[in-house]
């Protein structure tokens, strides 16, 4: 029997549509690919985060259940806080993801998409200062950083050693322009210290700290250079700044990192474009329900 229907005078009507009772406008792909996704990432952020308390909690032990934490430079230089809070972050995003797509709620997946378009804004924003203010940024990073940092080196074990790795990793001394000069600034290591690393530098910052025959690592191969000029320092340790050394690094690789910032800037398009496309959905079949 036919569907179209006629009124008196000839009129015609639209055929009705109708669908099988089981006829459902959310994409089941779209759905549970989604929450696959953000699943894995809820798995990294409690994983991030399980490191950071570990860390967070063995450093408090260390230091007889005190850590400085009064300014917004301890925090930031506080690296298993920062692990903390990062884990935090992405665990509360992901998991609101992962139940919003599950539970087919918009209220999660709205804001999902809107913390998702947050952080793709300040990314955008940090590379385009980056790419377009170059020496602004260099200056700084130098102005803000560098003595904090230089200060606080034997304050905090996770910095020294993410100190440490970054000059062996990067052949450099110091932050700023001055280079080994920055370690002036540290209470060890200045040349009026009572240390016997006065007028020194970390072990980090020379060029052979490992001894080839014993495989040890001479932690003195950096004591007294300060006194030394750059041509004679140079024979023993890096003399430039890592700041410098690390933008030289950007602009060689400048290909690699862009290619990089664009592969998570498309796949974050991509998860919010999902996300959108899931809201959509979801809010007609609510319709065809009302």
């Amino acid at each position: 029997m036919s569907n179209h229907r006629y009124h008196g005078g000839g009129n015609y009507m639209h055929p009705r549509m109708s669908y099988p009772h089981h006829f459902t406008y959310v994409s089941s792909c779209v759905k549970y690919l989604i929450f696959l996704l953000n699943f894995l990432f809820w798995l990294f952020g409690g994983l991030l985060m399980a490191i950071g308390i570990y860390a967070f909690m063995d450093k408090l032990k260390d230091g007889n259940g005190w850590v400085r934490l009064e300014t917004i430079y301890d925090v930031i230089f506080n690296i298993s806080l920062v692990m903390i809070i990062a884990g935090i972050v992405i665990f509360v995003v992901s998991f609101a993801g992962c139940l919003g797509a599950l539970r087919e709620n918009t209220c999660l997946l709205k804001f999902y998409s809107m913390c998702l378009l947050v952080f793709f804004l300040m990314e955008m924003a940090i590379a385009i200062i980056c790419f377009v203010f170059p020496q602004n940024m260099n200056s700084f990073l130098e102005l803000q950083f560098t003595d904090k940092i230089i200060h606080s080196y034997r304050d905090d074990s996770d910095l020294q050693n993410f100190i440490d790795f970054a000059q062996q990793e990067f052949k450099c001394c110091g932050l700023s322009n001055a280079g080994y000069q920055d370690w002036s600034k540290n209470e060890y290591f200045n040349c009026s210290s009572p240390s016997v690393e006065k007028c020194g530098v970390p072990y980090s910052c020379c060029i052979n700290a490992t001894d080839i025959s014993s495989g040890l690592v001479n932690i003195m191969c950096g004591y007294g250079v300060q006194e030394h000029s750059v041509a004679a320092a140079s024979k023993r340790i890096w003399t430039s700044g890592c700041i410098e050394i690390v933008r030289v690094w950007a602009e060689r690789n400048l290909y690699v990192i862009a290619g990089v910032a664009l592969g998570i800037a498309l796949l974050q398009l991509f998860v919010i474009y999902l996300a959108k496309t899931l809201e959509g959905q979801i809010d007609m079949q609510k319709s065809r329900w009302s």
